[in-house]
Parts: C-alpha cells; sequence; structure tokens
C-alpha cells in the first residue's frame, strides 16, 4: 500500500467513502443548453431529442475545471466518517471490486482510515481537469471558460437555425456574423456569432437570450480526448482470429492518424482536417485507430484491415476539438455514409452536438463514444450520454471496470481499457488507458454487424453484438456494464508493462 501525502488526493474520491443520501435533484444546468433535463428541440424538420433519464447523484457541486470532478467536500447530500491526515491506499487492482454498481459506496475501514481508490484511478480522473486549466491558462486570447468552468472559444457563440429576423436584431445589438452554413448531410443549420466587443462568452449568451428567447444558442465548447497514452512497451502477439475487416467502413473523429504505422499498413486512411492549421497526427488518434483496424505484426484490432474515415478536428490550433468542427466532421461522415462512427471525445451537453448526433442517429448511424475518465461520481459527459449513442465503459485485464471511468446516463458496453498495448505513431507499441481504448473496440464489432446506414439495421447490431457479450456484475444489463464486455480477445497484453503511465 501506498500512503497519501496530499490531501487533496484524499477528496478526490471522498464519494466513494461512505454512503450518499439519495438525491432527486437533477444535475445543475447552467447557462449551457437544454441537456440534461430540458431535452432538444426540433431542428430541420427533425423530431425532438427526448430529455436525457435523470441521473440520481450525489448532491455535489459541478466540479468544471477549477475543482477536478470526482473530488467532493463533505457537504449536502454526502454523510462521510473523518478523514485522517494520512490514509493508505491499495493497489489499484485491488481497489477496483470497491467501487462496482454505485455512485458512491460505503469502503472498507480500518482503524479510522478510508481505503480509497489508488493514486493512478486519482491521476488518471484529473487528467481532462488538468488538460482543461492548461488550455485556459495557456491560451487565454482564444479559449475562456463559460459558467461551468468549461472550455470554450473564446468570443464565439454558436447559434442554431437562427432566421434573417432575428440575425437583423443581433447585428443591431452588436454581435456579427463569423460564418452561417447548413451541415449538408446533416440538415442542421448552424451560424457562429462573433460578441460584442469586452464581452464574454457568458455574458454574449445571457444577452442573446434575452434578444431571442424562442432562439437556440449556445458555447462553442472544446472536447476533450478520453484517454492517456503511455510510453513506447514491449508488447506480447495476440491470439489469432480469423474474421477479416477489409470491406467495412468506419469513422473516427480524434486527431490525425499516423499513416506510416505498420501495424496499420493493410488499412486504407481517408483522412480530412476540420480544424485550423492542417493536420497533426497524434499519439490518441493513431492508438484508437490501431485499436479498430490494426492488423500486423501480431497485433490485430476490432476490425483489421477495415477503412477508416479519420476527421481531424484538433488539427494545430489551442482552439481544436470544437463543438463545430466535431459536427462538421460528422456531417462530412454522414455525406460519405460511413455507418459506424467512434468519438473518444468527452465534454459537456451542447445544443450543435447533440443535434449533429440527432440527425445521424434518426439516418441510422451508429455513434459509439467513450463514457469517459472523470470518475463515477461525476455528471455524465457527452456525447456517450446523448439518446441513441452506444456508450461504452472499460475494463481491466480482471475484467473489472477501470475506477475512472464515469456514468453514462446508459452504459450501452464494456470493453478492454487497460494495461494493453496499441500502435505509437512511431513505430512499435505504446501502454493506453481509458475508456477512449474501449470505444473503438465495440465500434469495431458493430461495424461487422452494419454495413449501410440503417435505423432497424443500426437497432439489430446492437442486440446482436449484446448477445454475444459476456455478462459481468449484476445479471443482465446494468449500469455499470451494460449489456456485458464485448472484445475480450482484442486485448493485446504487454509483456513489461510500464510502471506508470505519461498524461497527456
Amino acid at each position: 500500500m501506498t500512503p497519501i501525502r496530499n490531501a487533496a488526493s484524499v477528496l478526490c474520491l471522498a464519494a466513494l467513502t461512505a454512503w450518499a443520501a439519495p438525491s432527486s435533484a437533477q444535475l445543475p444546468g447552467g447557462i449551457g443548453g437544454g441537456l440534461p433535463g430540458g431535452g432538444l428541440p426540433g431542428i430541420g424538420g427533425l423530431p425532438s431529442m427526448p430529455a436525457a433519464p435523470r441521473v440520481e447523484t450525489p448532491n455535489v457541486p459541478r466540479s468544471g475545471v477549477g475543482l477536478p470532478q470526482g473530488r467532493v467536500s463533505a457537504g449536502a447530500g454526502v454523510r462521510s466518517k473523518a478523514l485522517p491526515a494520512a490514509p493508505t491506499l491499495p493497489d489499484l487492482d485491488a481497489a477496483a471490486p470497491l467501487i462496482e454498481g454505485s455512485l458512491a459506496l460505503a469502503l472498507p475501514v480500518h482503524d479510522g482510515v478510508v481505503e480509497v481508490v489508488g493514486e493512478v484511478a486519482a491521476a488518471a480522473t484529473e487528467t481532462r481537469q488538468a488538460a482543461a486549466r492548461r488550455l485556459l491558462a495557456q491560451h487565454p486570447e482564444v479559449v475562456e471558460a463559460d459558467d461551468r468552468g468549461e472550455p470554450v472559444v473564446r468570443g464565439e457563440i454558436l447559434g442554431l437555425g437562427v432566421d434573417a429576423a432575428a440575425l437583423r436584431r443581433l447585428r443591431q445589438a452588436g454581435f456579427t456574423v463569423r460564418s452561417r452554413e447548413t451541415l449538408a448531410g446533416l440538415g442542421v443549420e448552424t451560424v457562429v456569432l462573433g460578441v460584442p466587443r469586452g464581452a464574454s462568452a457568458i455574458d454574449a449568451l445571457r444577452r442573446l437570450r434575452s434578444l431571442d428567447p424562442a432562439g437556440q444558442y449556445d458555447f462553442n465548447h472544446l472536447y476533450q480526448q478520453s484517454g492517456t497514452v503511455g510510453p513506447q512497451a514491449a508488447a506480447a502477439s495476440a491470439p489469432g482470429r480469423t474474421a477479416e475487416g477489409r470491406a467495412l467502413r468506419i469513422g473516427l473523429i480524434d486527431g490525425s492518424v499516423a499513416a506510416g504505422q505498420p501495424a496499420l499498413a493493410g488499412s486504407r486512411l481517408v483522412q480530412r482536417a476540420f480544424a485550423a492549421g492542417g493536420a497533426a497526427p497524434t499519439a490518441h488518434a493513431t492508438a484508437v485507430a490501431s485499436l479498430i483496424a490494426g492488423d500486423g505484426g501480431g497485433f490485430r484490432g476490432a476490425a483489421p484491415g477495415a477503412t477508416l474515415y479519420v476527421a481531424d478536428v484538433y488539427g494545430q490550433t489551442p482552439t481544436g476539438g470544437s463543438a463545430q468542427t466535431v459536427a462538421r466532421a460528422l456531417a462530412w461522415l454522414a455525406e460519405a455514409r460511413v455507418p459506424v462512427i467512434n468519438i473518444s471525445l468527452v465534454g459537456p451537453p451542447n445544443l450543435l452536438l447533440g443535434a449533429a448526433v440527432r440527425a445521424l442517429v434518426a439516418r441510422g448511424h451508429l455513434v459509439v463514444a467513450a463514457v469517459g475518465n472523470d470518475g463515477p461520481a461525476a455528471p455524465p459527459l457527452y456525447p456517450a450520454s446523448y439518446p441513441g449513442v452506444v456508450a461504452v465503459t472499460g475494463v481491466d485485464p480482471r475484467r473489472r471496470v477501470l475506477p475512472e471511468a464515469g456514468r453514462a446516463t446508459h452504459v450501452d458496453f464494456a470493453a478492454p481499457g487497460s494495461e494493453m498495448a496499441a500502435a505509437s505513431p512511431a513505430g512499435g507499441f505504446v501502454s493506453v488507458r481509458g475508456t477512449s481504448f474501449a470505444a473503438p473496440i465495440a465500434a469495431g464489432r458493430l461495424a461487422r454487424r452494419l454495413p449501410a446506414p440503417d435505423p432497424a439495421g443500426a437497432a439489430r447490431a446492437v442486440a446482436a453484438l449484446g448477445r454475444e457479450a459476456i455478462d459481468l456484475g449484476a445479471p443482465g444489463p446494468d449500469p455499470v456494464y451494460g449489456r456485458g464486455l464485448v472484445g475480450a480477445d482484442v486485448r493485446m497484453a504487454l509483456e513489461t508493462p510500464p510502471a506508470r503511465t505519461a498524461r497527456k
């Protein structure tokens, strides 16, 4: 066991130290739009999206980036035993079973010392928030925070279906129209508004809703990767498989993929950059791509040899991964009729992203997304929590849910998500951890069952994969593992795992 020397590490998972009184209150909504709770109104002739199901969660504050999600104070709705200054931790594997099945559980207490999840899980829980804080601190000229502390593009507001009369009123109030377009593959009309000089995005959004109460406006949120990539690692050969994926077409929204990676030599990469500055290959995107379509050197992904349509939404700009950029990428994949799309990115609910996802689901595409690594007590993350999205959590080699894995409003499947190898842009393999790397395994498996977008076919594909899933946790579908474990044979073990992964 390793002693904790930082009291903040104790608070990081204090929600797990005792039982939490049930709360019927919904998660705080803030300014940022109608989900969760209110649903999405109809856009462009599409039916309205229902509200996300109510999530019962401890009554803890929304953390944003000022307080990492997963940390809570012993306040209203949470009753915990006193924590001494220096508790001890079990190792991560030993701690994993303790968090299954609930947002807040009673953990063993020995001599007044609460044993909580280990430092690796706590660090993984903080990764996204730490990246957001760095982004806000390093690029204040182009990035600011919304009312919940989430990073957004500075000086921009997104509008949906804004008519000409409303735009005239907005211009008179000092707003400018930076761009206006219809996302052809989705039928969604969007406008990017520049805010009046000196106004923050928060103030601008309030002003817009006052000027046009019937309008649909939101921040241009920035979405972040949902996993960590470690250093180069040796890898054991994967067991042989016979099924091939060469005829399959799968979408990937991330950074660019390193085209020269040997494990991807048998796959066709169709890549397009959507963010400013052009394409930028990343370790995260390359690892995710290999888990979908990798094939070579003893390594094989879930759909080896598949054609990957890679939408680079990050590029070489600090405002990469914006809701507008992700929506444009989804429209491109819709136009190309790519049936299954993997998104290993997470962030808050957003009206434009929700409208794009809704349009894809209505057209029979399967959107597969990681539930995120903000911890089981954190608010749901998106797009995994939108209705119709296939939400995927991660498990360790012992088939236990990752301690840092979030809880979507629904979890559909679990897949391997730690202590495994994936391809590196430099060649060879890296160690990976997080729900980012579970989602592509489920996406590859689903792509084998859905050759083209089709609403009925998409439902059949999910049902068929569910029948093959290995039931974990409580019997039948449950909120921790969903329908169960898929793609267990894809996991390629590390021969000599690194002691600690490097966080990006």
